[in-house]
């Protein structure tokens, strides 16, 4: 009975670590439809703060009028496969960032492509839709 009762133990604190480590994994995964996906918006300003996180990078861009931009990006495993170092933008950096906007309206966005102080360019640039600069208010 001993053995038993060891083994439905076990099994039940393996069921219990599957079932908590597939909620986390579902949680970890979010949708993009807070993007406008069909537009594109192009921000230069000064690089305020570049995130190096998981689960997504951020880079907090500050536009001339003040307005404070977050903009994210892929995970850093995948912006490293693309080409990114963690020291790619720093504090200071004046860039032009293209992102698809948030739907809602705030300063934010999903990364498109970044032009960096020396003109090179990481990320995709090709517009899928008109650019729309911003215009200071």
């Amino acid at each position: 009975m001993k053995t038993a009762s060891k083994t439905l133990g076990a099994a039940g604190a393996l069921l219990a670590g599957a079932i908590l480590s597939c909620g986390g994994a579902a949680h970890a995964h979010h949708s993009f439809a807070m993007f406008d996906q069909n537009r594109q918006v192009s921000i230069t300003g000064t690089v305020k703060s570049f995130q190096w996180t998981n689960p997504h990078a951020f880079i907090e861009l500050e536009a001339p009028d003040g307005k404070l931009w977050s903009v994210e990006l892929n995970s850093p495993n995948n912006l490293v496969r693309q080409g990114w170092k963690r020291t790619a933008l720093k504090p200071g950096d004046k860039v032009t960032v293209v992102l698809n906007p948030l739907r809602d309206g705030q300063a934010g966005g999903l990364f498109n492509a970044v032009t960096l102080p020396d003109g090179k360019v990481l990320g995709n640039p090709k517009p899928t839709g008109p650019i729309n600069v911003p215009t200071p208010q």
